[in-house]
């Protein structure tokens, strides 16, 4: 059942949020309060087309951190922003959407910090792990809402929600008849299990602790858990060669994400040495880009077996940045990123439309100019 607060036209340059609400199965957010999605209805040829999106914003892995996340619109659904703009791959204008413009467009709100899979409750701290319900019930929602009549379906998302299109993308293809072209765009989702500046292993801690606290384990893919630990199934570089639905994955070789929290986080870099170079690229040592460049080397070694199937895509271009299938100027502008001269936009039109081919990577740092880097103060 869904309780709708508002709805938006395709005119509407904001959405208004649509609460979820399943009481039998208490479907919440971490804090309890209902979790919801934003919506623009497609028109004319895209009226029967839709573009789901699932919000990012990391995870929380211990008691302290989930206390701390519902306080705010990533766990709870009193702190979120009920209009929010649809720009980039959301956005309703042909000049800034070219292929998706006027389908459906949705995005589903992120609150519950195991990108949409976990399952289990702690009433000690008034935690409540829902992802997988959320999920479960948002497409529920959605279909009821026109989207079981779909002609054509994409399933995206950015960061732990490009992690969570990988996660449910076959789940997504099973929603509707194999007649339907069905597939899914990871955005920012490459999250990979690697070596921190101090030796040790920042980002599998965090997920470990995510996995066992929310109860992920059981919502993990089996063709995985058969053989590796719940914690290395997090991982998309064991997930997506065996992902059934056509995948395209958008990356940044050097994500500042990974940068930032997963490769020089202060936990690993107590004298402050890589501070400077996590914040504004210009100011790394050779040293510290020869340790960039190698894992650049390892996301390409990642995604080997991944990139040797036709219905698959690849975009993964040697920026600096974070999600760029949300932002206007990295999606479809002007001056966007560009990787032979192909803007984002087009390279996953062309692939998603089955137009060509796409399997494009930049050569390493710095041979692109067109990036739009993230610089941080």
């Amino acid at each position: 059942m869904v309780l709708v607060i508002a709805s938006a036209s395709h005119e509407a340059f904001v959405s208004i949020l649509v609460f979820l609400f399943h009481e039998l199965q208490r479907l919440v957010c971490l804090d309890g309060t209902l979790p919801g999605y934003h919506i623009h209805r497609g028109y004319g040829s895209g009226s029967n087309s839709w573009v789901i999106h699932l919000e990012g914003g990391g995870w929380c892995n211990n008691v302290r951190t989930c206390v701390y996340r519902k306080k705010s619109g990533r766990g709870s659904s009193n702190y979120m922003t009920k209009e929010i703009a649809f720009t980039g791959i959301l956005s309703n204008k042909a000049e800034e959407n070219p292929d998706f413009f006027n389908w459906n467009r949705v995005k589903v709100r992120y609150c519950d910090g195991a990108s949409f899979s976990g399952e289990g409750v702690n009433q000690a701290a008034g935690l409540v792990f829902r992802g997988q319900r959320i999920w479960l019930a948002a497409m529920e929602a959605l279909m009821s809402r026109g989207m079981r009549y779909a002609k054509e379906a994409l399933l995206s998302g950015c960061s732990a929600g490009g992690l969570s299109s990988i996660l449910h993308c076959d789940e997504f293809r099973e929603l509707f008849p194999r007649s339907i072209k069905v597939k899914c765009l990871a955005d920012a989702g490459m999250f990979l299990d690697a070596a921190d500046v101090s030796g040790g292993h920042t980002l599998r801690y965090l997920y470990g602790g995510v996995v066992s606290l929310q109860g992920v384990q059981r919502n993990l893919p089996s063709y995985c858990t058969s053989h590796k630990d719940p914690t290395s199934c997090f991982f998309p570089e064991n997930l997506v060669a065996n992902i059934k639905t056509p995948l395209f994955l958008l990356n940044a070789a050097y994500d500042v994400w990974q940068v930032q929290a997963s490769l020089c986080p202060p936990s690993a870099d107590p004298h402050g040495k890589w501070h400077a170079c996590k914040l504004n690229y210009e100011k790394c040592t050779p040293g510290q880009i020869r340790f960039f460049q190698n894992f650049r080397n390892k996301m390409l070694s990642a995604i080997k077996g991944f990139s040797m199937s036709k219905r698959n895509g690849l975009f993964i271009n040697s920026c600096f940045a974070h999600c760029q299938s949300e932002r206007q100027d990295t999606w479809f502008a002007n001056n966007s990123p560009v990787i032979r001269n192909k803007r984002i936009a087009v390279a996953v039109g062309d692939w998603y439309f089955d137009r060509a081919e796409v399997k494009m990577i930049d050569g390493a740092y710095p041979c692109d100019q067109s990036c739009h880097n993230l610089v941080f103060h």
